[in-house]
């Protein structure tokens, strides 16, 4: 096999993927009922990190620091999508799961962080009910996790986040695999991204909410490539009046 930044082509992949997915033991016990007290949940505050212990148990303890002066109700969300994200799983967890957001998305939205609300995109593309709301998690997965990526590897230009790159640094070089270049006047990929998402969160009932809340506020941000580019292109429209 020609050699790949990953020995082993996708076998690697698969194998370190993998590596991350150990179940977490113990949360068919710990984990309350699918048909559990979830107002309960919403009106009791967490005033303390939990117990430790294995498997379940030391996850919720690593995340429960998290979540002191939050609902149980957030800390159960995050504690599900730790146990989902994993090869096996309680039965009623993804169930659990999707009723939260169905009845408490609000809620939600207001106590979960950027990063637990993206979390909770994956596992909705994994475990959604219906068709529509795994299309809508995967598509919103694949689109946070490319930005991860990219912004991470965008730090070591030097250049902070809201710094929009100026033309006179633009090397002429060819994409990787073929690709055409963005044309930042005149292009149409990130409303042809973005649009088709915020199609789908409208009419997807229940993780609808959460998918308005990360694309409003990803729309609304500076230091994105999607505000670095409109940056750019109001630029380049102001010196040709």
């Amino acid at each position: 096999m020609t050699d790949t930044p990953y020995k082993n082509g996708f076998s690697t992949i698969v194998e370190q993927w993998q590596s991350r997915r150990e179940p977490l033991k113990g949360a068919d016990k710990w984990l309350p009922s699918a048909n559990c007290d979830l107002q309960v949940l919403a009106e009791t505050l967490v005033t303390e990190q939990s117990d430790g212990g294995v498997g379940y148990r030391f996850k919720k303890k690593q995340v429960s620091g998290e979540f002191i002066g939050k609902s149980d109700l957030c800390l159960l969300t995050a504690c599900l999508i730790a146990v989902l994200r994993k090869r096996e799983w309680p039965d009623h967890a993804p169930d659990l799961f999707c009723r939260i957001w169905a009845e408490h998305s609000d809620h939600l939205l207001d106590g979960l962080d950027w990063r637990w609300k993206v979390s909770a995109t994956t596992t909705f593309g994994d475990h959604g009910q219906t068709e529509e709301q795994r299309r809508l998690g995967q598509s919103l997965s694949v689109m946070f996790g490319m930005m991860k990526l990219y912004e991470s590897e965008r730090l070591f230009t030097g250049s902070a986040p809201t710094e929009a790159f100026k033309r006179g640094n633009r090397r002429d070089a060819e994409l990787p695999l073929g690709m055409d270049s963005y044309s930042i006047r005149n292009g149409g990929l990130d409303v042809n991204l973005l649009a088709p998402l915020w199609k789908q969160a409208l009419d997807e009932p229940v993780m609808g909410a959460l998918a308005q809340d990360l694309l409003t506020k990803l729309i609304g941000s500076d230091d994105t490539v999607f505000a670095r580019f409109a940056e750019m292109r109001r630029r380049m429209n102001k010196d040709q009046t």
